[in-house]
């Protein structure tokens, strides 16, 4: 979960229910680029996985959920 700690940080400091960040937010936040499997809904989600990836058990430990949006957009939603 380690690069994705900036992220989870910064998720756990927000007020709102709802945050929108863009793939370029998201890679500064962490300092690095996404990977090519980040353009599927499912690598957000987290589905199809017995253990959550470390992606999203980040922003699950910061009480949110993420979706994928349009123009490389995600929304992240208090669980």
């Amino acid at each position: 979960m380690a690069k994705y700690d900036p992220l989870r940080r910064f998720l756990a400091r927000q007020k709102t229910a709802r945050v929108e960040l863009t793939f370029t937010d998201i890679e500064r936040l962490i300092g690095a680029f996404l990977p090519k499997a980040a353009a599927r809904p499912a690598w957000w989600e987290g589905t199809g996985a017995g253990v959550p990836p470390v992606q999203v058990q980040a922003w699950g430990s910061a009480g949110y959920r993420a979706q994928l949006a349009r123009n490389e957009r995600v929304v992240f939603e208090r669980s």
